[in-house]
């Protein structure tokens, strides 16, 4: 199929997909025996499509000996489930995943500290393998240098290659002569035999074009010291936290715990490519949203109030009491008063943006969360509660007074007042609901979830449970009436397929022409749960061209079983539903 007619047919598909949301209103409140149902067969294949990134082979003859309410009642909890092996395996190469920032910092360090070593500032690595890397990216900046190029940061382009005749000197006739005129193959099995110092150079000196031809036929070893010549230690980092999450939606078997940790991922988002975010967020979504996902959610939002990544997101780190930081001579503070957190706890964590709160109210919770920052930033980070630069005036947030001189307390009575307001418990629920039943979610579910958030003090798992055994989950007015987003699409294109990802960097740079690259919505809004919200001509053409991609095997790293009719399935208007 060409472009043109790609692109013909994917304003057709616009036509079909939008004219449904187009029309739908919201639904009515009604009460909860007149809510008709779908099939019993609807019911299942509703549930594969919202509890899960979508059904594998087998999975709706898996579902149909558990039953509905046991399948909901596993997935709910997840530690009742075996792990997926091959999941496992596909992660262990990702050893960044299972880091602290402040090792992360150290074994794949950013470019400012790569030039500070160069320039003789901070001592060079220890460990072997990252001194191997961080040499050569000292070398790159020397040489910029010795251009006329005044202190550059881009240490990864634009560096004549070195002479790759000399460096394969090193290697036996037989084996040079490989080295320059073999197939990708034959030069991978070469260089698996070397040590990984003589790999290094010989990968060094090649053009970037050839180091990267070799990628697809590299061990994952190997690969990663490829990956770490082409863009750098600090990149190695951000694509072991977009593979871990494109392994994990595909092949866990815990998919609920995927799909919810996603959720609230974009809930309380933090943008990757904020400074030390690049470092931070991996455990944000490791250590703070993955373990409270069924869990009460003012832990949750305790825990990404003081995450660093959150506090260096929003600049609350740098938010500190009117005062603090005066200047002699008149002139201004660098620090102040920061509105940034204050605003989004409420409007996007909490309340929502017709939750009732004024600005002062933003103001006042602001000047709680003074002194909430970040310790030893450079190195990682972890959390500080710094009492100097705290505001210990009295506060009225929400009508309610706070007492002078609360210190750390004052932020967590505005946490306590938040989570037990009824705003939040309707909002919370609301967007739940917009996530797994419909784009516009009936009033009578909302209110039934709000109830149970309320009366079990915000159990996460309880208000899901509430959800899935409701009526409206089952209306003919919820099944397949969401358009999946870029990443959801993806994920259940490749478990219907049963695709085997030996590594996923491709896939990746396929989300991002799709529009949703992974951990990179700069907005604190996050990606939108709204199905609505992903549909346009564009984004129908790019999903069409990824389904002929995967289905013909052209995506580097992926295979599927090839089919004719899989790009038709996975390309056509219903599978961009669920």
């Amino acid at each position: 199929m060409n472009r043109s007619s790609n692109s013909a047919v994917a304003l057709v598909l616009y036509a079909v997909l939008a004219s449904p949301i187009a029309a739908k209103k919201p639904i009515k409140p009604i009460p909860t025996a007149q809510v008709p149902q779908i099939t019993a067969d609807q019911k299942l294949d509703q549930l594969l499509n919202r509890l899960t990134f979508g059904a594998r082979p087998g999975d709706l003859d898996r579902i149909r000996q558990l039953g509905a309410e046991g399948f909901i009642n596993q997935q709910l909890h997840p530690e009742s489930i075996p792990e997926n092996p091959a999941l496992e395996a596909k992660l262990a190469p990702l050893e960044t995943l299972r880091m602290l920032p402040s090792e992360m910092v150290i074994k794949y360090p950013p470019s400012q500290q790569i030039r500070a070593m160069a320039k003789g500032n901070q001592p060079y690595p220890t460990d072997p393998e990252t001194l191997r890397v961080v040499q050569r990216f000292i070398d790159r900046y020397k040489a910029k240098l010795a251009q006329g190029k005044p202190d550059p940061d881009n240490m990864t382009d634009d560096r004549p290659p070195a002479d790759l005749e000399k460096v394969s000197q090193t290697l036996a006739p037989a084996d040079r002569q490989i080295f320059q005129g073999g197939t990708p193959a034959q030069k991978v099995a070469l260089l698996e035999s070397l040590s990984a110092t003589q790999q290094y150079d010989l990968l060094d000196a090649m053009p970037r074009g050839k180091r990267q031809a070799l990628y697809t036929v590299a061990s994952p070893q190997l690969r990663r010291r490829i990956q770490l010549l082409q863009g750098g230690p600090q990149q190695v980092v951000n694509s072991d936290l977009a593979e871990g999450k494109l392994f994990r939606a595909v092949y866990s078997n815990r998919q609920i715990e995927e799909v919810l940790t996603d959720f609230w991922y974009n809930h309380f988002n933090v943008f990757l490519d904020k400074g030390a975010d690049r470092y931070m967020v991996t455990t944000y979504e490791r250590d703070v949203i993955r373990p409270h996902v069924f869990g009460s959610f003012k832990d949750l939002l305790l825990a990404t109030a003081q995450s660093p990544a959150m506090l260096f997101y929003l600049d609350n780190s740098q938010s500190v009491a009117p005062g603090i930081d005066r200047k002699p001579n008149g002139k201004k503070p660098t620090r102040g008063l920061n509105e940034n957190y204050g605003r989004e706890l409420m409007e996007l964590h909490t309340l929502g943006v017709d939750g009732g709160y004024t600005q002062q109210d933003v103001t006042e919770v602001a000047r709680c969360f003074t002194g909430w920052t970040i310790k030893e930033l450079r190195s990682g980070g972890v959390f500080q509660f710094n009492e100097r630069v705290h505001d210990q005036g009295e506060k009225t947030v929400l009508g309610l007074k706070i007492p002078a001189n609360g210190g750390i307390n004052d932020g967590l009575k505005v946490i306590d007042i938040l989570v037990h307001h009824p705003a939040t418990a309707q909002f919370v629920s609301k967007s739940l609901a917009i996530r797994f039943v419909s784009d516009n979610p009936p009033a009578s579910l909302i209110d039934r979830m709000a109830a149970t958030f309320t009366r079990t003090e915000g159990d996460l798992r309880a208000t899901m449970k509430t959800m899935f055994d409701s009526p409206e989950f089952y209306a003919p007015a919820s099944y397949q009436s969401k358009i999946k987003s870029p990443f959801e699409m993806m994920a259940s294109a490749l478990r219907l397929t049963g695709a085997d990802i030996d590594y996923g960097l491709n896939l990746i740079q396929q989300l991002n022409t799709l529009g949703e690259p992974l951990y990179r919505k700069v907005e604190p809004t996050g990606y939108s749960n709204k199905g609505s919200d992903w549909l346009n001509s564009a984004s129908l053409l790019a999903r069409m061209n990824f389904a002929v991609a995967l289905s013909s095997n052209k995506v580097p790293g992926t295979k599927v079983e090839a089919k004719p009719e899989i790009a038709q399935t996975i390309g056509g208007p219903n599978f961009q539903k669920h």
